[in-house]
């Protein structure tokens, strides 16, 4: 009830502030006749708007409100506090100027062409709370159709955070990527960008899990576009079950999905140093207690309350500081990889209850940001 007091209170949790202390003297330089002189020279050149505008350091939030936190599909006013949330972030953390904008459709070629209306605005956009596998193409078309940064957090900011985890449980835990086997529970947005990343990082061994069990080739029932291409590029083996079945001489299992989905005994069932990162938030997958019971020795959540916290706020403050400082069009999977590693650098001695740096660690946004250096 704290937060709706305070919501009550302050009317939501950002501000526009102004760089000048207004005056007689400086009021016909900041507005007319003055600002006509800005507004001619960006009239013949454009790309001095992300010079002599807000465009340098500012990026939208976009969102529709289909798939926000835990809540589901809440739509786009209920989904704004999220937004807010995410953009008082990116000021605090990133010093990034960033505006929520939640929108009335859920109609993607609608969202596509609403965001491209937007550009002139902004220096980025962060997609937020977007549905799979709608947000894949809309993602998709952006990067392609608009020449400033696009990046859905949900999907890839998530991916950076579990890959520098799991740089680091490795470590601790002394396995090979190249020779582990990983389950992943949860085939949306994020368990998708997961699953990628990891493979373009070297694993060779993925089992993806949806709701229907194993996801495999051959399967006939529930398998949208998103989950076909997840079909070719992992389950080499060719399992085929459920959850329990995937995690029969496992090393890591990888939580994006529901609550309480497993138990100790489940657990026990993977190979010896299994490595949990149980991430659905409010409550895991399994809780830490039952994820050691079952022989877990490095665990990991999105709680705060747990050591191991992975939380995308390690990923998209730094994202976007070094995309808009750099003049980068284009976040790759390079630049990804590149963020990932420089999150698990920090922790330089990595243990088994600490292998990511905290969720407000002023090192980080520095660390990420100079992947985009030139």
């Amino acid at each position: 009830m704290e937060s709706i007091e305070l919501s009550k209170k302050f009317g939501g949790k950002i501000e526009v502030k102004s760089k000048f202390k207004l005056s007689k003297g400086n009021l016909p330089v900041l507005y007319t006749p003055g600002v006509a002189d800005v507004c001619r020279a960006i009239a013949k050149n454009k790309k001095l708007s992300k010079i002599y505008t807000i465009r340098k350091n500012c990026v939208a939030v976009l969102s529709d409100g289909s798939a926000v936190l835990g809540l589901g599909n809440i739509g786009p006013e209920a989904g704004l506090p999220v937004m807010e949330g995410k953009a008082l972030l990116f000021k605090e953390l990133g010093g990034v100027d960033a505006f929520p904008v939640v929108i009335n459709t859920q109609d993607a070629e609608e969202i596509i062409k609403i965001a491209k209306a937007m550009e002139p605005t902004f220096g980025g956009i962060n997609l937020e709370d977007i549905s799979a596998p709608r947000c894949f193409e809309i993602e998709e078309r952006l990067k392609k159709e608009i020449d400033i940064p696009v990046f859905h957090d949900d999907q890839h900011g998530t991916a950076i955070v579990v890959l520098a985890g799991l740089i680091n449980a490795l470590k601790v835990v002394k396995k090979d990527v190249k020779k582990i086997k990983i389950v992943i529970s949860g085939t949306g947005a994020a368990g998708t960008a997961i699953a990628k990343l990891l493979l373009k990082y070297g694993a060779k061994d993925i089992v993806m899990i949806d709701s229907q069990g194993i996801i495999f080739k051959e399967r006939s029932g529930g398998l949208n576009a998103a989950k076909m291409e997840i079909a070719r590029l992992t389950n080499p083996r060719s399992l085929r079950g459920t959850v329990e079945d995937a995690l029969v001489g496992a090393d890591v299992f990888i939580g994006v999905s529901a609550p309480n989905l497993l138990q100790h005994v489940h657990i026990s069932k993977m190979n010896k140093d299994a490595i949990v990162f149980a991430m659905s938030n409010p409550i895991p997958e399994i809780m830490p207690e039952e994820a050691r019971k079952g022989g877990a020795r490095v665990v990991a959540t999105g709680r705060s309350d747990y050591p191991n916290q992975l939380n995308n706020v390690l990923a998209f403050p730094g994202i976007f500081r070094g995309a808009l400082d750099n003049g980068v069009k284009k976040i790759t999977d390079a630049h990804k990889l590149k963020a990932a590693q420089a999150i698990a650098g920090l922790i330089k001695s990595p243990k088994f209850d600490k292998i990511i740096p905290g969720a407000l660690d002023p090192r980080v946004v520095k660390a990420v940001a100079g992947v985009f250096k030139k």
